[in-house]
């Protein structure tokens, strides 16, 4: 890959370099997508679907006809330290036979969580929410809390998805059931092995404290981790200092991007983030011999 102080692509760049479709648990196609970021001024973009890989060449080939790079990408799902932790994959081979089998079986507790978080809502009244979630699923084998929270605003029983995930789907709550997913090393490993980068997606939004925060980056940097999302959906203005602040401390590339699923729930849309700090190193000048 390039020296790192050699820049192969500007840093002010509009890059948007995570969102879903309907391969996981996003309401637009790969095409639709690559529209949608196009429009909105996109010029190097990324489909990162949970532990799928299945969209890629579809994604490839709509950036293309759109006139925009694109690197390949996927957000893998980690257990650490008791949370759920979301590593970003980016610039891999998607044909990569280690990636897919891993990304399989990461996939392969779902359908079982589904009917337990199902039973967990018809305890409360909420009845025939497994087949009420499948109907938004484009991918069974990848349901998720998003296709169930979709199923309770279109039943009436909240007003919009975030609603749901307080009242419903959250620790505690009770159509919440945990999944064991896939081990830092092996998701790093994956994504590395794959010639790709990992990344820790959004980590404003763990509930870690401070050393538990620690050890996810220092364990992520020692299996080969390489850069953080700094600029991203859910990340306020003060946690876009912070995590820069982060990505300087462990020696890791910046990430910029929005978490798009839906025009109806998202909070932003593709392309609209603010640029990354100047004095990072954008993920994709690490990555430019890997842009398509």
């Amino acid at each position: 890959m390039p020296n790192l102080t050699i820049p192969a692509v500007p840093s002010i760049l509009n890059a948007d370099l995570h969102c879903h479709s309907v391969v996981s648990d996003g309401t637009l196609t790969p095409e639709a997508l690559a529209e949608r970021a196009k429009t909105n001024g996109v010029e190097l973009w990324s489909l990162t679907d949970h532990d799928e890989v299945g969209g890629q060449h579809r994604a490839l080939a709509a950036a293309k006809a759109q006139g925009m790079q694109y690197l390949t990408g996927t957000e893998i799902s980690v257990s650490f330290a008791g949370e759920t932790v979301h590593i970003v994959g980016l610039g891999f081979d998607p044909d990569d036979t280690d990636m897919q089998q891993g990304l399989l079986a990461t996939r392969g507790g779902r359908g079982q969580r589904a009917q337990e978080m199902s039973d967990g809502l018809a305890k409360v009244g909420i009845k025939g929410a497994y087949e009420g979630a499948l109907k938004f699923v484009g991918n069974p084998e990848l349901i998720s809390r998003t296709h169930f929270a979709r199923f309770l605003v279109e039943s009436g029983v909240c007003s919009e998805t975030h609603e749901v995930f307080r009242k419903y789907l959250t620790e505690g709550k009770p159509g919440y059931v945990p999944h064991r997913w896939a081990s830092l090393r092996d998701a790093v490993n994956w994504i590395t092995n794959a010639k790709g980068m990992a990344i820790i997606a959004h980590p404003a939004r763990y509930r870690f404290t401070p050393n538990e925060e620690y050890a996810l980056f220092s364990e992520f940097k020692a299996h080969g981790g390489r850069g953080v999302e700094v600029v991203t959906g859910s990340h306020s203005a003060s946690e876009y200092v912070k995590y820069a602040e982060t990505a300087k401390e462990f020696g890791l590339a910046a990430s910029r991007g929005s978490d798009f699923h839906s025009p109806e729930e998202s909070r932003t849309d593709l392309g609209s983030l603010p640029f990354l700090p100047g004095s990072l190193t954008p993920v994709w000048e690490l990555l430019a011999d890997r842009i398509q």
